[in-house]
């Protein structure tokens, strides 16, 4: 397949700076229109697309050839309640529906992502591209990736990156949330979530530092409270999220359903949330059922997200040479009802 002609390449054509094409390609002004015309004109000649067009040819590629696509999850994420990981399927289907393409879900249970199991939709060749939303273990990634069918991750990235994947902004979410609250008066915090279970978590854990360190506020040992087991990535109610002896004034979860659980955990202490305590989230997403309050979250665009993936499972079904890393879509603060701002008086 021919390679895709850049504007760097157009920039050596023609004489001038990267930038200048840019302009010129792009309509805008301190281009002459003499040179405007000659940078058009050698882009036509060597067959330069504009990246809304490329990706539109393949989108209309896909549709025309109606690619199948397998969907991994590991069944330990979707729980008794709806979860964000069903519903980013959802998102995702959509789009691929939208495109022409078919969606086979296949779930991953316990002892098939341990033994790294193959699943059907491999072993009886199903699929033109597979991908997995959340982390699956490292030897279970490794058998897919053997298989040689393009695969792309969903919420999770590999140390090595070695994975193409769309992630959220995890890091500057949890910056964020964190110095939501530090604004609003704040300044002894906790962060709950098990740092190392998941690569999300723990990227939030480091947005939440970066937040916490660059007001010169202190993270305590006991300001940072696990909700989960390191091998089993699941919230854990039970066995986890120890509220703290001598408590902060508010909690910067690694979820919504973290931060559900942490809130009625409070209440059972007799508190309210935001009266006693603010709680903030991330993923604007509560199964229903969980708890009354309505949580001040960081919201993951799944409709960004699930399109970068389709834009990146079609190139590599296409068989081009494509690689984009770890590929990260932004988020926004969703204001809702679990914070409260604290007076001059309450600041510890």
């Amino acid at each position: 397949m021919a390679k895709a002609v850049k504007l760097s390449d157009i920039a050596a054509r023609t004489g001038v700076s990267i930038v200048t094409v840019s302009k010129a390609l792009s309509g805008q002004k301190g281009v002459s229109e003499a040179m405007r015309a000659k940078i058009q004109q050698v882009a036509d000649e060597m067959g330069y697309k504009q990246p809304s067009t490329y990706r539109r040819e393949k989108e209309e590629a896909a549709r025309a050839r109606g690619y199948n696509l397998g969907v991994l999850i590991a069944d330990h994420y979707l729980g008794k309640y709806e979860s964000f990981y069903s519903h980013m399927y959802q998102q995702f289907s959509a789009e691929a529906g939208s495109m022409g393409c078919y969606c086979m879900l296949e779930l991953v249970n316990r002892e098939g992502e341990r033994s790294a199991v193959t699943p059907v939709m491999i072993t009886e060749r199903r699929v033109d591209g597979i991908v997995v939303i959340g982390k699956l273990a490292d030897k279970y990634m490794d058998m897919i990736a053997a298989s040689g069918i393009p695969i792309v991750g969903m919420d999770f990235y590999t140390p090595d990156d070695g994975l193409d994947a769309i992630i959220s902004d995890s890091y500057f979410g949890g910056y964020r949330m964190t110095k939501y609250l530090i604004d609003r008066g704040h300044r002894d915090i906790a962060y709950v979530g098990t740092i190392g279970a998941t690569t999300s978590i723990t990227d939030r854990y480091m947005g939440y530092l970066k937040a916490m360190q660059e007001h010169g506020l202190e993270v305590r040992a006991d300001r940072v409270i696990e909700d989960r087991s390191k091998i089993d990535m699941v919230l854990d109610e039970e066995n986890y999220l120890k509220l703290p002896d001598e408590m902060p004034t508010a909690f910067v979860c690694n979820s919504d359903q973290t931060a559900g659980a942490i809130i009625n955990k409070l209440e059972a202490e007799g508190y309210r949330v935001p009266e006693n305590f603010s709680v903030v989230g991330y993923d604007n997403f509560l199964p229903p059922g969980i708890c009354d309050v309505r949580i001040t979250s960081y919201e993951v665009d799944m409709k960004e997200m699930s399109g970068r993936a389709m834009e990146m499972i079609c190139h590599k079904i296409a068989g081009e040479s494509y690689r984009r890393g770890a590929n990260i879509v932004g988020g926004r603060i969703v204001e809702k009802a679990s914070v409260r701002a604290l007076a001059a008086s309450q600041m510890k």
